[in-house]
C-alpha cells in the first residue's frame, strides 16, 4: 500500500467500511510510514474534537456571506446571469 492508497482509503477507514483483508494493509501501512501515522493521529484528534463540540446557528446574512466567500474561493466569482 501507498500512501496515496492510504489517503484514499481514510474515509472508508473511519467510516469503518473497509474490507477486513485491506484494513491489514492499511494497519501494516500505517505502522511503517511516520507521515500516514501523523495524518491518522491528527484526523482522529480533530474528529473527536467535532464531535464533541457545540452546534453553532449561524445568523442567516453570515451563513450567506460565507457561503458566497467560500463559492469564490472554490469556483472563482460568478458572473452575473443577463
Amino acid at each position: 500500500m501507498t500512501c496515496t492508497d492510504f489517503l484514499a482509503k481514510l474515509t472508508d477507514f473511519f467510516d469503518g467500511v473497509v474490507p477486513p483483508e485491506l484494513l491489514a494493509e492499511v494497519n501494516q501501512h500505517i505502522a511503517e510510514c511516520k507521515h500516514c501515522e501523523v495524518v491518522l493521529d491528527s484526523t482522529t484528534k480533530t474528529i473527536n474534537i467535532y464531535r464533541g463540540a457545540e452546534l453553532y446557528d449561524f445568523p442567516p446574512e453570515l451563513q450567506t456571506r460565507l457561503e458566497s466567500a467560500i463559492m469564490v474561493r472554490c469556483c472563482g466569482p460568478r458572473e452575473s446571469h443577463k
